[in-house]
């Protein structure tokens, strides 16, 4: 992303709706940080699976965003909703394997729901309010190509 207006984050105001988005991502966000670690370590814990496994697969990729969502980037709420769409198939997967811990899965879904959602919403709308943008591939080649011939002219 890059900024074409130069606008200060923290003087550019935030519209009700983008506070809106923010605030559902940040739920589903601390929602879902809540949950997995009293789920798997306390509630349900996994048989046969240590809890440096349970940690590093469950609850570590949800401490990667942290930084960005407290700093409040919008390019940080973009790309957590990668690491959200683990939590959704491994909650559609327990749906059909786990029927008995329907009531985790469902906050779990709900959760992740919540925070793609979010992100997703808060990031395009908090990337318009402060002028960011991706460039389209096809600008970015044809900036690449002329960078490319000029330096073959030297």
């Amino acid at each position: 992303m890059t900024s074409h207006s130069g606008l200060n984050p923290q003087l550019t105001p935030k519209k009700a709706i983008t506070i809106r988005f923010q605030r559902i991502a940040i739920i589903g966000y601390i929602g879902l940080l809540l949950l997995m670690p009293l789920w798997l370590f306390l509630l349900e814990p996994r048989e046969g699976h240590s809890n440096g496994f349970i940690f590093v697969v469950y609850i570590l990729p949800l401490l990667l965003p942290l930084k960005g969502i407290i700093q409040d980037k919008p390019y940080t709420y973009a790309w957590a909703n990668f690491i959200v769409m683990f939590y959704f198939i491994h909650g559609f997967t327990l749906l059909w394997v786990a029927q008995e811990q329907l009531i985790w899965v469902v906050l779990e879904l709900l959760f992740a729901s919540m925070m793609f959602i979010g992100c997703t919403y808060y990031a395009r709308r908090r990337g318009q309010e402060l002028g960011l943008k991706i460039q389209k591939l096809k600008d970015e080649l044809a900036t690449e190509k002329a960078a490319h011939e000029f330096d073959n002219k030297d």
